[in-house]
């Protein structure tokens, strides 16, 4: 019926009427789900805009797309923002970003609600299109200076050097998914940082998996590059290209803080640590024009209690099967070869259960079944936290995995509270079937070979409750020679482990693994960074050749992951669950 009434005419008279006591409209065409925007902002001038033809002057609107068959068109009143653009992909396809969507602007109720035909017939009728901040509209000239846009930039995918380990994995359905689930996984870093950008700044969040593409985004003022060491090269290739166009860059995370004095040769500026701890500084500095070239997080550790809840509205939707959240930072135990949270957080410290559930809450606002990975190194370290944490989770009604060790299978009132929280796997590093190779792994008290005996017996008690479990082994640890892959493949096959996950010894730079390798000269290449991928070798093993070493590998890879013997242990762990369940019927 719209359709037949409404003209032009009269829908900008009515938009606005609607918009009297405000200076900025904003006009979208968004589809049902929110998924995709066309947007246009208008600001009161001079002039009275009561006329449908002075509110048309006065809008801005960005070429984009053809309209779907959901799409709508919204009128509210807001706040001018200075980052307005159509939903496109940016650096290619899957690169994460919404678009448009700078703002959170999904789950807002809309004042005025148009179908798509008269949208359509709306948005062709519009005077202005194309990029109106390069075509110097002068109505809002005054509000383009002066703003500032920030974008986080996370370097994604999983890189091997090795392309025949790369391509032999992909063949294995639960490597493949496992794969597929680590790339979409999205950078919580980054969210987090944007989540303490104040409002007047307009943020993006991108995905890069390909440096090499013809054409950057120009709209940044600034960029922060967070990169793990596998990706530091091209992380710095990127650094390098926004440079070149005036865009200042500030480079973060795991390789920035175990190599600064690397990692500020190629940025305006640098984070070492916790990146909360600077952000705050590091905007007023931008906006004030005098961006130090070093912020040091370690100078004052940072209180998860005043964690923001991350910008989740940044991300496509439809892009992540996995969303991350995290519960708390560092971890007891000193791995020699972990290149994980500790690096950044020496201190064990937990985050609050309200502002976890928070976060939890916004996932659920803007996914329908959101699966949860908590981004921890070990989620279950501090019992009061964990079974607080797990009573506030069951009420959620979600799905989660998460990373422990195997403590949690001698706690059976902790155990019970996990898996009435929904938690559907635990990943624990196992990392040697053999206590002889365990001794010296854990650096402060020796406890991975303390806790040897105890192995088979925790996949059991964990995997009876019905929480499968992901055993994780580290292939080329010193002590351990040819007879690792057939001792890695017996307890896998005795212990009955749901899914089991191998990887290469790696000597990331800031460990202690790469200190001792480098000072013995085991390193076969000191600063190979890209082979720091966790399936490709860079060091010279104890007690084999590099070659027996890759050969071994391989070979346990297909053996472990073989059709028949993943179905095998399927069948194993679900014939124990259902006993299990079945002696608990008795005993009530």
């Amino acid at each position: 019926m719209l359709d037949r009434i409404l003209s032009i005419t009269a829908i900008l008279q009515i938009a606005a009427q609607w918009f009297h006591a405000t200076d900025i409209c904003r006009v979208e065409l968004v589809d049902r789900l929110g998924r995709h925007t066309r947007r246009c902002h208008f600001r009161r001038g001079d002039r009275p805009f009561f006329s449908a033809r002075g509110m048309a002057r006065r809008l801005l609107f960005l070429s984009a797309s053809p309209p779907s068959a959901r799409s709508h068109f919204v009128f509210r009143p807001g706040i001018y923002q200075h980052s307005f653009w159509s939903y496109r992909s940016r650096f290619g396809d899957g690169s994460g970003n919404r678009g448009g969507l700078d703002d959170c602007e999904r789950n807002h109720h809309a004042n005025l609600l148009f179908s798509r035909r008269l949208a359509h017939l709306v948005s062709n009728s519009f005077p202005f299109t194309g990029d109106q901040r390069h075509r110097g509209n002068r109505d809002v000239a005054d509000e383009l200076e002066g703003a500032m846009k920030i974008g986080f930039i996370a370097m994604s995918g999983l890189r091997l050097c090795d392309v025949e380990l790369l391509n032999l994995g992909l063949t294995f359905p639960g490597v493949s998914r496992r794969k597929n689930a680590i790339e979409a996984l999205p950078s919580l870093g980054l969210l987090t940082l944007a989540g303490m950008t104040p409002p007047h700044i307009a943020v993006e969040y991108l995905e890069v998996r390909d440096v090499n593409l013809g054409e950057l985004p120009r709209d940044f003022d600034a960029v922060a590059i967070s990169t793990l060491t596998a990706t530091a090269g091209e992380a710095y290739r990127l650094a390098a290209r926004f440079k070149s166009i005036g865009t200042k860059v500030i480079l973060g995370g795991l390789h920035v803080s175990a190599l600064p004095e690397e990692s500020r040769r190629h940025a305006d500026a640098i984070v070492i640590g916790e990146g909360e701890s600077t952000w705050p500084r590091i905007v007023r500095d931008l906006e004030m024009g005098k961006l130090d070239t070093l912020y040091d997080g370690r100078l004052k550790p940072f209180d998860l209690a005043h964690s923001p809840v991350p910008r989740f509205e940044l991300l496509a939707p439809d892009r992540y099967p996995r969303l991350t959240v995290q519960t708390q930072r560092g971890c007891p135990w000193r791995c020699e070869f972990c290149a994980a949270s500790i690096r950044i957080s020496p201190q064990f410290k937990v985050k609050p259960v309200d502002r976890v559930i928070a976060e939890i809450r916004r996932l659920k606002e803007l996914w329908r079944d959101p699966f949860v990975e908590f981004a921890d190194d070990n989620t279950f370290v501090n019992r009061a936290h964990s079974e607080q944490m797990m009573r506030a989770l069951a009420r959620e009604n979600i799905r989660w995995f998460t990373e422990t060790d195997l403590s949690i299978a001698q706690d059976p009132e902790l155990l019970r509270l996990i898996r009435e929280a929904g938690c559907a796997q635990v990943l624990i590093g196992f990392e040697s079937p053999s206590r002889r190779v365990l001794h010296g792994v854990e650096q402060r008290s020796d406890w991975k070979a303390r806790q040897w005996e105890n192995y088979r017996a925790a996949v059991e008690r964990i995997q009876r409750t019905g929480i499968t479990v992901n055993g994780c082994f580290v292939i080329g640890l010193d002590g351990a020679g040819n007879e690792q892959f057939d001792e890695a493949f017996d307890f896998v096959r005795e212990s009955g482990l749901y899914d089991v996950q191998i990887t290469f010894l790696t000597p990331f730079p800031g460990t202690p693994l790469y200190e001792r390798f480098r000072r013995s000269g085991r390193l076969l290449n000191e600063r190979a960074w890209n082979r720091c991928t966790l399936f490709d070798i860079n060091f010279q093993p104890a007690a084999m050749s590099v070659a027996e070493l890759r050969s071994g590998f391989e070979n346990l890879g297909r053996r472990l992951y073989h059709p028949d013997f993943v179905r095998e242990r399927s069948r194993r762990f679900l014939q124990n669950f259902r006993a299990a369940r079945a002696e608990e019927r008795r005993a009530a």
